[in-house]
């Protein structure tokens, strides 16, 4: 494992890191396996959510002992110093720790009554560094350039255009942290070595790899033991897949829901990329079926579209992929 400095943090991380959010789907003993595992393979930077249920507990419940030779980052959705607060002792108390290395405001640009906060909980000792997580580009400038803070998390993939990048640059420039969030795009990508060299091209991002199981963590440990070079053949191959998911595409946040008609949104704004490049029997069984045609009952009521950090237009997406579905249905011979 190879470790680089987050910024001016001070913090050197390895240069695979580990996203928390999906060990939310795992069982305390397995999601303790996944972690240990990380760690022995040299991960020392976990990235975790208060809104992440119970995985800074599971965090907790696998690294407690060794906490002292681990980075953890934590985030708050709270928009006042009292909520800031709850969320921190909240953490605090499932991390089993009396200070997390980097709290982060999560999915929104602080005011400065929060960012004063903030400081308090730095001067405090309960913080040591402070963040922001954004999905929104716009806004992910403006927190560079503010000048305010050590660390910028974001989404990025060997997916995202030369915006993106550029805004990977200017955070280098700026002196801050780069953790690339959904660094598979929401699981979209299929092929992981490709996107981890070029990822690893840009030299100062740190992917926060989301794991849910044990063969995953082996294989980006493993790809960190080979210390891939981005190559013409992988820029090709990146080429190809950027192509074949041309076009506006839903990135699998979350951020959507709750939808009034039970729709899973996430799922269903992707599922004919899903039933194209991975085994499909699962979403075309009769409890995939009754899920994908909800979007029957979806009554346009734009709420998801106003959630969307993307800018997109959900329900449109959904009446998309409902018609391709029902084809591919028809043509399987089970509609």
């Amino acid at each position: 494992m190879k470790y680089i400095a987050l910024g001016k943090t001070g913090m050197n991380v390895s240069r695979t890191s580990f996203g928390a959010l999906p060990i939310q789907r795992c069982t305390f003993e397995e999601a303790a396996r996944i972690l240990r595992r990380a760690y022995e393979g040299g991960v020392n930077f976990f990235d975790t959510a208060r809104a992440y249920s119970d995985s800074e507990e599971k965090i907790a419940c696998a690294l407690s002992d060794v906490r002292d030779k681990i980075y953890i980052a934590s985030k708050t959705m709270g928009r006042d110093p009292a909520k800031m607060r709850a969320d921190l002792e909240t953490t605090l108390r499932n991390l089993k720790t009396d200070h997390v290395d980097l709290l982060q405001f999560h999915n929104h640009t602080p005011t400065d009554e929060q960012v004063a906060e903030m400081r308090k909980f730095i001067q405090e000792g309960k913080v040591l560094h402070m963040g922001v997580t954004q999905h929104k580009l716009e806004e992910a400038f403006k927190v560079v350039r503010s000048g305010l803070f050590e660390t910028l998390q974001f989404p990025f993939s060997s997916l995202s255009g030369e915006k993106d990048i550029a805004l990977v640059k200017e955070t280098a420039e700026a002196g801050m942290g780069f953790i690339c969030m959904k660094a598979m795009s929401g699981g979209l990508i299929r092929n992981v070595e490709a996107n981890f060299a070029f990822i690893r091209s840009l030299k100062t991002p740190v992917p926060i790899w989301g794991v849910q199981r044990y063969e995953e963590i082996e294989q980006f440990l493993d790809l960190e033991e080979k210390d891939l070079a981005y190559t013409e053949e992988y820029a090709a191959q990146v080429a190809e897949e950027k192509k074949s998911l041309s076009g506006k595409f839903c990135r699998g946040c979350g951020y959507c829901l709750p939808c009034p008609a039970n729709i899973e949104i996430f799922m269903a704004a992707r599922m004919r990329e899903f039933i194209l490049r991975a085994p499909y029997q699962n979403m075309v069984s009769e409890e995939g079926r009754e899920k994908m045609f909800r979007i029957e009952n979806c009554i346009e009521c734009k709420a998801c579209e106003t959630r969307c950090p993307y800018g997109l237009k959900p329900y449109e997406l959904l009446k998309d992929q409902l018609s391709w579905y029902k084809g591919f249905l028809k043509e399987k011979g089970i509609l």
